[in-house]
């Protein structure tokens, strides 16, 4: 019996079997009235698993790094032109894990030192919400971005605090994120999945035949069954189209003529113990109707009828899952009016996959700018020019659409990204952004030598520095004559020069050179108030005359620099945005190091930044460790350091010295530029703020 086929809901491109892990009884009950969705463009990707990462159960934290990943063919009798499928898979020692970030393109408001409230075009968090607004990076394990928010969120229901379909950022004061309390406690906003996160609706199809194959004898009785009665059965379902169902693929059978519906109780002909949802475990089957891309099979441990036909009424459904479906409401909710500057935090380690996902909420303070947006990690080695986000090889999103970008984590150091589409006007406006990687060496285990695991790195034809073969590839290894020096979690030099330590680096060093205690993203960022006031009010914009006035770091000038707190801005929605969640105070551990990872992206001005009594060691210098072609370090101390837009360095401020630097000590990092050192006006601000040893 053939009957027409329902249209599926979900794209299959964005379908990822081992994402549907996330399911409930109610969810079950929606699978037989399930039906065609209508059209969306947001979408949000972050699969559980990858060629590159192939086990779902090891990509939610990062592995010991013990030595590099070792690849084989995807056949498990080696590679040959017969059976080489195309591509190499992860054999045994996989690093790395996978992380995901939404993030939203649109506009907002961020308010100064001196009360002025600017316009900006920008970027808001669409998931991580908790972290952005405690100043933590927004990047999520697939375990935390893959949750539906488990709040109310339907219309007419009572509203919990923190939903993030009816907040901003973090959440409106006094509902939901209590400023200065930490996420995870009472009171504290603690979401940090994607936003507008659903299930998708059911796959449904119409079943045209139905047969069972036992593996053990049929009963004499009318109709057969298999005996014993708990007998492993193998059920063969034909439908009358190209089935879209894979292997794992959670299904349920419904309708008259079926030993296998989940919603029936036991009957004498049919006589299933405790309802059971059935697993897909083999596609194009041959079968005696149709094509075997049309027949799929599931194991059974019910007895049931040697076979049957069925009538028009049998269907056989998918169980819905997460695919990246979304609810575009609180996506809008959220991200309309959301922007942040800086933008949100972005933080990877070395040999992660990363999906970052952008979606266009569009600008309400402009509707008349069908303004696109894109994604550019500045500096930053990219595989595939269609996810630089330069418009000219790659894509751009429009409004109420989104696109997902995928990295490949190789080389530690400090970047930024930005928007690529009129790069002066937009990051001028705001949207700009700070992203880091963190090195191999931070999973070194206890007891490794750091110098012989950078040796061992060399081996990762990825990220293997060779300059004898590439005159621009400086040596990642320390010279022979250099004083190896690695020190545990208290600073103090152990006897072994290179024991590694569970703390942190800068970079693959070798030598713990650029070992810290504390990190700091500062960015460094200007803007025109006039230039801004024009790009809100419909008017063009001058270029030749933008200067900047504001100056600020991480979105702040001072004394806003050193409110830990999230910055909180009323915009025109007359609601209250967490516009600056990024503040810049310094705390350094007694006897300890902090890293500042420093840039600069500013779109006019260079700019400068002293620090007044702890010197600064610069390790760094645009996402390089600063070593020769023999390995000698090339790394310096200085009391001042100049950046242009685009340049990025990484500083370390030692306070080791507990004689020189005590408990409760208070230092400034500071510019000398006076114009630099004010809010539009001759009075304090700017780019300034205070370090703390505590």
């Amino acid at each position: 019996m053939k009957a027409s086929r329902c249209v599926r809901a979900v794209d299959p491109r964005f379908t990822f079997a081992d994402q549907r892990t996330h399911r409930t009884i109610l969810a079950v009950l929606s699978v037989l009235f399930a039906l065609p969705a209508g059209a969306q463009s947001f979408r949000v990707q972050c699969p559980t698993s990858t060629i590159t990462h192939p086990d779902p159960s090891k990509n939610n934290s990062e592995p010991a790094y013990t030595a590099p990943t070792t690849f084989t063919c995807s056949v498990p009798n080696g590679c040959t032109a017969a059976n080489n499928v195309g591509y190499l898979v992860p054999a045994t020692n996989v690093n790395g894990a996978i992380k995901c970030q939404q993030v939203a393109g649109g506009d907002g408001y961020a308010t100064m030192a001196d009360g002025t409230q600017t316009y900006m075009f920008s970027f808001g968090p669409l998931s991580g919400l908790a972290d952005i607004a405690a100043g933590k990076p927004g990047t999520e394990f697939p375990n935390v971005f893959n949750t539906i928010y488990p709040g109310t969120v339907k219309p007419g229901d009572p509203l919990l605090p923190g939903d993030p379909a009816t907040t901003n950022g973090a959440s409106d004061s006094g509902s939901g994120y209590v400023l200065g309390t930490l996420p995870g406690t009472a009171g504290a906003f603690s979401y940090n999945g994607a936003v507008g996160l659903t299930m998708d609706q059911a796959y449904l199809d119409t079943i045209y035949d139905l047969s069972e194959g036992c593996t053990s004898a049929l009963s004499t009785s009318t109709p057969p069954v298999c005996t014993p009665a708990v007998a492993s059965t193998t059920v063969t379902v034909v439908l009358n189209a190209p089935s879209f169902f894979k292997v794992n693929d959670p299904i349920v059978v419904s309708g008259t003529g079926t030993c296998y519906d989940n919603n029936l109780p036991p009957s004498p002909a049919c006589p299933q113990g405790t309802p059971a949802f059935w697993t897909v475990s083999a596609v194009n089957v041959t079968n005696t109707i149709f094509s075997a891309d049309q027949a799929f099979q599931f194991a059974a441990n019910v007895p049931g009828l040697a076979q049957v036909t069925t009538s028009g009424t049998a269907t056989v459904a998918s169980l819905p899952g997460l695919t990246g479906h979304v609810d575009p409401r609180p996506i809008i909710d959220v991200g309309v009016m959301n922007g942040n500057i800086p933008a949100p935090l972005l933080a990877i380690d070395e040999d992660d996959e990363f999906f970052l996902t952008l979606s266009n909420v569009g600008m309400i303070m402009r509707p008349d700018l069908f303004e696109q947006h894109t994604i550019h990690f500045h500096g930053y080695p990219n595989a595939s020019s269609v996810y630089d986000g330069v418009p000219d090889a790659s894509v751009a999103i429009n409004i109420g659409g989104s696109f997902t970008y995928y990295y490949l984590a190789p080389d530690a150091g400090t970047y930024f990204w930005h928007c690529h589409i009129t790069p002066p006007e937009h990051l001028q406006m705001g949207m700009v952004g700070q992203l880091y990687v963190r090195p191999r060496q931070d999973r070194v285990p206890v007891g490794t030598l750091l110098y012989t695991a950078l040796q061992t790195q060399q081996n990762d034809l990825r990220t293997a520095c060779n300059p004898g073969a590439d005159i621009l590839c400086s040596t990642n290894l320390p010279a022979p004559n250099a004083t190896p020096q690695a020190l545990d979690t208290v600073g103090t030099a152990l006897t072994n020069p290179n024991y590694g330590q569970p703390v942190k680096y800068a970079y693959n060093d070798g030598d713990g050179s650029t070992r810290y205690d504390a990190e700091y993203p500062l960015q460094i960022h200007g803007f025109d108030p006039n230039f801004h006031f024009v790009g809100m009010t419909f008017n063009p914009e001058s270029f030749v005359d933008m200067k900047d006035k504001y100056f600020l770091l991480n979105g702040r000038s001072y004394p806003d620099t050193v409110n830990p707190n999230p910055q909180v801005t009323q915009s025109s929605d007359g609601r209250v945005h967490y516009s600056q969640p990024l503040p810049s105070i310094i705390n350094i551990p007694v006897g300890g190091k902090a890293l500042l990872r420093i840039s600069d992206l500013s779109v006019s001005e260079y700019s400068t930044l002293a620090s007044l009594g702890i010197p600064m060691h610069v390790i760094g210098y645009n996402a390089k460790l600063l070593r020769d072609q023999a390995g000698n370090n090339m790394d310096y101390y200085t009391n001042s350091i100049t950046l242009g837009g685009g340049e990025s360095l990484d500083v370390v401020l030692d306070a080791s010295n507990t004689t020189k630097y005590p408990t409760g000590s208070v230092f400034y990092l500071y510019t000398p530029q006076l114009d630099h050192l004010s809010n539009d006006a001759e009075n304090f601000g700017g780019l300034m703020t205070e370090v703390h040893v505590n």
